[in-house]
């Protein structure tokens, strides 16, 4: 089977626009169709004082803090789930930044083999909805995470006009899904819309196999998982089909 000559980008603006261009660069047509929008909440500084390290779980977390604290921003140690969001933090500024394989798992295991939970808390810059539990990971090993909600993150009501175009003319030979919200998000608006049945003429690009666990309340016509949940491994399956 050839690969795909036109997807759906389900990505917030600031994540999808940068990665429908690398798609057009292999020559992969997109529609860019947000399912979760990104706001600040407003708040005052964080408290900062004795904190050793800032955990991310998503480059939102890190662009909203960094418009909160711009003045505390670059020396902060940044522990980053995969490197998306330590590409974020590093673009902001952020020097001292590592980062996981990708999961929240291996986000703790880096953590745990880093730090000492002696060294100060943790501050786990969020939004409004978190997958899995940071803090529960981390607290059994003695350290001390603060989830601080900075960013709400809002779920679409309807698909726009072009998507609904693309979706009923068969225009669109697969959607990426990088999270297990927006897989659900996506299937909720599908059959609203009378358009789940669509989706058997889809691939669905998942970032990890809980977002595919999440897709699959649709009918497909395949479901592909990334061989490693970042983005770089999903556009190599997309470009490959390996």
């Amino acid at each position: 089977m050839t690969g795909p000559v036109r997807l759906l980008i389900t990505r917030p603006s600031e994540d999808a626009e940068p990665l429908a261009r690398a798609l057009n660069e292999r020559g992969i047509e997109t529609v860019l169709e947000p399912l979760i929008s990104i706001t600040d909440l407003e708040g005052p500084d964080l408290d900062l004082d004795r904190v050793q390290a800032l955990l991310i779980t998503s480059a939102n977390g890190i662009r909203a803090f960094a418009r909160r604290q711009q003045d505390q921003a670059p020396g902060l140690t940044v522990y980053a789930v995969g490197g998306a969001s330590a590409r974020a933090a590093k673009g902001l500024g952020f020097e001292n930044v590592k980062s996981a394989t990708g999961d929240i798992q291996a986000l703790a295991a880096l953590v745990r083999e880093d730090l000492d939970p002696d060294g100060g808390a943790l501050v786990h810059v969020a939004g409004t909805h978190v997958a899995g539990d940071l803090a529960g990971m981390l607290a059994g090993s003695g350290f001390e995470v603060r989830r601080e909600v900075i960013y709400e993150a809002r779920a679409a009501e309807a698909f726009g006009p072009k998507t609904l175009e693309a979706l009923r003319a068969g225009a669109l030979d697969g959607v990426l899904l990088f999270s297990p919200r927006t897989a659900g998000v996506f299937a909720r608006l599908a059959a609203e819309a009378g358009l789940a049945g669509a989706c058997k003429n889809l691939a669905a690009y998942c970032l990890s196999q809980a977002v595919a666990e999440e897709a699959q309340s649709l009918d497909w016509r395949e479901v592909i998982v990334a061989p490693e949940p970042n983005q770089d491994a999903l556009l190599k399956v997309i470009e490959t089909g390996e």
